[in-house]
């Protein structure tokens, strides 16, 4: 793909393969033969989907930063170097069956979803024509099975527990799959959603995305123990993958979504990857400081859409049907960019919105509002509750 100097991490933007990174590339995607096989199984459209996915959750990245050196934005949170986990999770799902509750950082959950681009911009745009009507940040659509998230970390996991625990008691034959930080596992809700859900033997699947650092803490210094022993500590199942190698990542999530879907209970699944930046995007330099350029390097190299690039080439996929893929999603982009910019000029919600759809109402409750007391008039000494 195209690189942004202004905007690709330093260790992007002349990114070459380096033997030794495609060699490891090769051996993940082949050395368990359960996964080998589900990967053999793609047909070259899934696997064009799949680039494509990534270009686009990398390109909104690349909007959202742009934003914010122009300033229309104050700040944005980037997944860029974890797209790999996000979409490849995404991808192996039953986009039409089964739900997924992403937080913040796997804004690509979103649109592999079938949220459009432009309606992501929006929400960090507040107009009113975003899904939540200029109330939030957070952008999710049950109609498209996103749940949307909350800023705290972890807070999804005790709901994707109870999504999947009605699941269960409806016996549909879907999974619910959320995604929890390495620092995130150490919050109480997470917890709690993941021993309701492993006593219960829930349909979920819970993706512990270690990207090395919890805001400006790095790994080392908030767990002492393995990061894949949360699985035995909890009685689940759990598979480790290569969160930079998309193909690793797809097959782990069809092995943990078989297993969740036919009633083993929930399973977890260990992503190693790297944020190539910031917690946010006013953070950034600081970011640099917690890690030697030696680990930024080290993670460059791995840089997910590079390495799927070489991988797609060796399979004989045509240099010109990827650079026509990269064009598609260029113009997708474009487009979403110049609808959500319009809507920042001419549907910002009006001031007396902000108190409309914020609790649920029942349509008894809509029907009793004809029948409601009315207030007393001015003077009267009708006492009211403080």
């Amino acid at each position: 793909m195209k690189r942004y100097p202004m905007y690709d991490p330093p260790e992007y933007v002349d990114w070459k393969p380096a033997p030794d990174v495609i060699e490891e590339y090769w051996h993940t995607i082949s050395r368990d033969p359960q996964r080998a096989e589900i990967i053999s199984q793609l047909t070259e459209r899934q696997l064009l989907d799949m680039y494509a996915g990534m270009l686009r959750f990398r390109l909104h990245d690349i909007t959202l930063r742009r934003w914010v050196k122009q300033g229309v934005l104050s700040k944005a949170w980037l997944g860029c170097g974890e797209e790999a986990v996000t979409i490849g999770n995404v991808h192996a799902l039953d986009r039409n069956l089964d739900k997924v509750g992403p937080m913040i950082r796997n804004a690509g959950a979103c649109h592999e979803m079938g949220i459009p681009v432009a309606d992501m911009l929006r929400e960090y745009l507040g107009t009113a024509d975003s899904p939540s009507r200029g109330k939030d940040l957070h952008v999710g659509d049950l109609a498209r099975n996103v749940i949307a998230p909350v800023s705290q970390v972890g807070a999804l996991c005790p709901v994707a527990a109870g999504i999947a625990l009605a699941f269960k008691q409806r016996h549909e034959p879907a999974v619910v799959l959320t995604w929890i930080g390495d620092g995130a596992t150490k919050t109480t809700a997470f917890h709690e959603g993941m021993n309701f859900a492993a006593v219960l033997r829930l349909p979920a699947i819970y993706v512990l995305q270690n990207n090395q650092v919890a805001l400006g803490t790095r790994f080392q210094q908030h767990q002492a123990g393995l990061f894949t022993a949360w699985s035995k500590a909890y009685g689940v199942r759990g598979f480790s993958c290569d969160g930079n190698n998309i193909l690793d990542t797809y097959a782990a999530t069809r092995l943990a979504a078989d297993l969740a879907r036919s009633g083993h209970g929930p399973v977890i699944l260990f992503a190693e990857t790297f944020r190539m930046g910031g917690h946010v995007t006013h953070d950034e330099e600081e970011a640099r400081e917690i890690f030697t350029s030696e680990v930024f390097e080290y993670w460059g190299k791995r840089d997910p859409i590079g390495t799927y690039e070489c991988y797609l080439q060796a399979q004989g996929v045509a240099k010109n049907t990827i650079d026509a893929i990269e064009l598609e999603v260029l113009e997708e982009m474009a487009r979403a960019e110049t609808d959500a910019l319009i809507s920042r000029e001419s549907k910002m919600p009006a001031p007396e919105t902000l108190i409309e759809d914020v609790y649920a109402e029942t349509s008894a409750a809509k029907a009793g509002k004809s029948s409601a007391p009315t207030p007393p008039k001015a003077g009267s000494t009708r006492k009211t509750r403080s």
